[in-house]
């Protein structure tokens, strides 16, 4: 698997001046395609007077994805096309692309598969005047507990405090407790406003509705400051129906689909829909938003969402392939002494304590013994204690004598 270069691709600011970049494969200028990036600061978007900028973007040929579209645009201090418009003033701009095609028409509301920010409703965000994160002196000094260590609790932003500023204040709280890890559910991008977060629409940013990248990372420095481990629940099996790999290309009516497809298992193509790890730009755009969430966010590692969407095997190129990616990566940036990274290292001669963690119900022995997953859910403790509190104590044993063979975590340890 491939980094995708992120510097140039979403909505990346230098100096008060945007560049926009995305891979659209099979949308081609030499097809007659069109793209077009709409812009409006956030504080006009709802007033009739100031509608959205519209600028065209450029057609290239890149590999190794194919057509790319992009555009450059100095947006700080440049004068508004209405007057009283907040255009070229800081702060956030939501923006969405369109797509004219020869065939079908003008597609409008495509969002940024790249976005780092969101806006409300089907919209990509960006920040002008961001200001990147500064990290705590002690973040440098976190080390990311042994994973047999771990007291893990489940955390749902929206229902814990309800957005991530108040999530914060519960740290010393979850501390005192003895929880010394916390697994957030998904905080990706969703099309509704009230969502759990399983059918994602964007990858690479927190949701509005929780509130932005920096939020997020104050609330992993101030977790680790309280001895806080922060893992991530990550959807890449399958998407929601307005990811615009998804959206775009069955709007243009493609017969096929460059990114999206049914692939090992099919759970969600009712009302979600499954992601096609044959494709290379779909193993590479997993394989980034993994590193960007550990690199930017300092994440001490993932829980994978419904593993059997894109399970094919340990040799396969799906998830035992991410996951293994996802190791060796980070070893890699441990070995350059990248800042941060040593969060991982436990010592010479003992594994990462990077957490990956599949939700493989339907195989979790087999996810545990044959890939780089080190922990797993599953449902056999759940099974045996039900069974016993009905007065089949034997299940209880039955459980024991299962995982001894296997050498696998007893029931009780912090992996299950």
């Amino acid at each position: 698997m491939n980094l995708m270069p992120l510097g140039s691709l979403g909505a990346v600011e230098t100096h008060g001046t945007v560049t926009f970049g995305l891979w659209l494969p099979w949308v081609s200028a030499a097809d007659g395609d069109v793209v077009t990036v709409k812009i409006i600061h956030e504080a006009d978007q709802f007033l009739q007077a100031f509608p959205a900028r519209e600028f065209q973007l450029t057609h290239s040929v890149r590999p190794p994805y194919g057509d790319f579209w992009s555009a450059t645009e100095p947006i700080a201090g440049t004068l508004p096309a209405v007057p009283g418009s907040a255009w070229g003033n800081p702060g956030r701009y939501v923006y969405r692309y369109t797509i004219t095609n020869p065939s079908v028409g003008t597609l409008d509301w495509i969002i940024d598969p790249f976005a780092r920010e969101f806006g409300v409703g089907k919209q990509s965000a960006f920040t002008l005047g961001y200001e990147p994160y500064v990290w705590s002196a002690g973040e440098a000094q976190w080390r990311t507990p042994a994973l047999a260590d771990l007291i893990l609790y489940e955390v749902n932003i929206a229902e814990f405090g309800s957005d991530l500023n108040r999530a914060r204040g519960f740290a010393a709280y979850l501390a005192d407790l003895g929880i010394n890890a916390i697994e957030i559910m998904p905080l990706s991008n969703v099309g509704n406003s009230v969502d759990w977060g399983y059918l994602p629409i964007g990858y690479f940013g927190v949701d509005e509705r929780f509130g932005n990248r920096l939020d997020f990372q104050q609330l992993v420095d101030i977790c680790h400051q309280h001895g806080i481990a922060v893992i991530v629940d990550v959807v890449y099996g399958h998407t929601g129906v307005d990811f615009p790999y998804y959206d775009a290309y069955t709007r243009l009516r493609y017969r096929d689909n460059p990114f999206m497809g049914p692939f090992a298992k099919d759970y969600f193509s009712n009302f979600g829909k499954s992601t096609d790890f044959n494709r290379e730009i779909t193993r590479d755009f997993f394989f980034t938003a993994n590193h960007h969430w550990l690199e930017v966010y300092h994440v001490d590692g993932f829980r994978y969402d419904c593993v059997p969407n894109y399970w094919d095997g340990p040799m396969g190129v799906g998830y035992a392939s991410l996951v293994y990616e996802t190791h060796q990566l980070t070893k890699a940036n441990i070995a350059s002494g990248r800042p941060y990274w040593s969060r991982f290292d436990a010592g010479a001669g003992k594994p990462l304590t990077l957490v990956q963690m599949a939700e493989q119900l339907e195989a979790p022995e087999e996810v545990l013994r044959s890939t780089y997953s080190n922990c797993t859910w599953q449902n056999g403790t759940y099974g045996a204690a039900r069974a016993v509190a009905h007065g089949d104590r034997g299940r209880l044993a039955d459980l024991g004598l299962q995982l001894g063979p296997l050498r696998l975590p007893r029931p009780g340890d912090a992996q299950w």
